[in-house]
């Protein structure tokens, strides 16, 4: 670490604050990007043409290209310095947004979006490693608590954003909207934010990360492409295969080299695997809901893109007002990590289950909906900030970013994973219930003969979203249960450990 970034002994930087304004601004851009797309869904489906494959992939390009190179990109931070890849990272991503806003067709925007994926995965890495590295121990929780209120915003206030924008413009404005606020990031990176890099200055370790970049984006790549091929055809099943065994491959390289990307006996840290467990499983379940969520709300009840928006916001609002007021930090510091993180994830699978119960019909009724969103927002408010902190603090600071990557690229391939698996599950369900031809929703309501015909398909899909959300209910569940029973092992076994360090010594 270079002298800059050194913490002083009253608390850490003497700028820290304001950088973390700054961070924040660049992890917002990122994260806004993963869920403004999807208001957008109806307006790409008509001015395009595009299907639902096609919507999937606009959507996915995105992170699966996140997914395959955050490890990589963690780990060149650490090395060259994350001041210098946070400003590198905004600069591709302010690029591909422009690429992405004059796009003309469907291709163009899949690839235009696999461009800013690249960006964004140097922003993911690098934000929280340089919020790790300018915040000490007393301010290190309440600092990750404000990070992760922003990435819960940019997360759920992207359909509202969305809904603005498409009030107005057309879709492209979506990402024409990006280039200003990387431009400021920018400056603002480059005059602010302190350099700091690991300083053993480790050789590159070019194999590992050619190998998690194949694994990982092998295996989602067979995730997005399982509901459309079908989960036992050669087109998943042969990626599928070559990601488990590269990846595989890529656990045993870094076992044995020197000079490893990713160290493998972090994952012997049961503090460390409990949070990356229900890291995945909140993602999980949040994207695969918001996914579902944006589309019931316009194909379905008949909102506009704003209407959608501004009925997706109360989570978003949940989450900021209760890390704003320290409402989060305050009770990971009374509850400990493990209970906080159970009462966390109960609260979003109650969400998710409220909605699949109570707000999931095509009655157009819109407070069990409300009420879901609101538990979702506080068990995030609740459980994000203990599961990163839990993940960065079992991590050396010297490995800040590529703890950083492995925070982020399980949280994108929890992310993929809910919105491919809850899909499947809601395209399953809503076959057995109506027989269409068409690729998409508003395509099978177009081609509906009659209105009872358009009610039935609509009644279809909403009990195809019912379904979905209540697997999803389930996973997060389970995945609290089971990172809270990690974690409290772990902290265990340090209680255990600390009387012997002390008669050692």
């Amino acid at each position: 670490m270079t002298a800059s970034a050194t913490p002083t002994a009253t608390g850490g930087h003497p700028q820290r604050w304001l950088i973390l304004g700054v961070i924040c601004l660049a992890q917002l851009t990122v994260l806004l990007d993963n869920t403004v797309l999807s208001v957008a869904i109806p307006s790409l489906t008509t001015e395009l043409h595009a299907s639902t494959s096609d919507i999937q992939w606009m959507i996915n390009a995105y992170s699966l290209v996140q997914s395959g190179l955050l490890l990589t990109a963690g780990n060149a931070a650490d090395r060259y310095g994350r001041k210098k890849l946070l400003a590198v990272g905004l600069a591709l991503f302010g690029l591909g947004s422009l690429a992405a806003g004059l796009a003309g067709s469907t291709a163009q925007l899949i690839a235009a979006r696999a461009g800013m994926g690249v960006g964004g995965a140097l922003l993911m890495t690098t934000t929280l490693a340089v919020v790790m590295q300018i915040f000490d121990d007393s301010e290190r929780v309440k600092a990750i608590a404000l990070w992760a209120t922003v990435s819960s915003l940019g997360f759920a206030a992207g359909p509202l954003i969305g809904g603005v924008i498409l009030e107005h413009f057309w879709w492209g404005m979506i990402f024409l909207i990006n280039i200003p606020v990387a431009v400021i990031g920018l400056v603002a990176v480059l005059k602010l934010v302190p350099e700091s890099k690991n300083p053993q200055g480790d050789r590159p370790d070019l194999m590992g990360a050619l190998l998690s970049t194949v694994g990982m984006t092998a295996a989602v790549y067979a995730i997005i492409t399982g509901p459309e091929h079908g989960w036992t055809s050669g087109e998943v099943l042969l990626p599928a295969a070559i990601g488990v065994v590269v990846l595989a491959a890529f656990a045993l390289w870094e076992l044995r080299t020197p000079y490893p990307m990713l160290d493998m006996h972090f994952f012997r840290n049961q503090k460390f695997v409990g949070a990356v467990a229900g890291a995945i499983l909140v993602m999980f379940g949040m994207g695969g809901s918001m996914f579902l969520l944006t589309q019931h709300l316009q194909f379905v009840l008949g909102y506009e893109p704003l209407e959608a928006g501004l009925r997706m916001a109360p989570l978003a609002l949940t989450v900021v007002l209760l890390n704003l007021t320290g409402v989060g930090p305050r009770i990971v510091m009374k509850l400990g990590t493990p209970l906080t993180v159970t009462v966390g994830m109960t609260l979003v699978a109650a969400g998710l289950a409220s909605i699949a119960l109570v707000g999931g019909g095509t009655d157009g009724t819109y407070g069990g909906m409300l009420l879901g969103l609101v538990l979702m927002g506080t068990g995030l408010a609740v459980s994000n900030p203990a599961m990163a902190n839990a993940i960065m603090s079992a991590i050396p600071p010297e490995k800040a970013g590529v703890g950083a990557g492995v925070n982020g690229t399980l949280a994108e391939f929890g992310n993929g994973l809910g919105v491919a698996v809850l899909g499947a599950v809601l395209n399953a369900r809503f076959a057995a219930l109506v027989t269409v031809t068409a690729a998409s929703l508003p395509a099978a309501l177009a081609a509906a003969g009659d209105d009872a015909e358009r009610a039935r398909i609509s009644d279809a899909f909403a009990s195809g979203l019912q379904t979905s959300q209540l697997v999803g209910a389930v996973a997060v569940l389970a995945g609290g249960l089971l990172a809270a029973l990690l974690l409290k092992r772990a902290e265990r076994a340090e209680q255990s450990a600390a009387p012997e360090a002390v008669i050692a010594a």
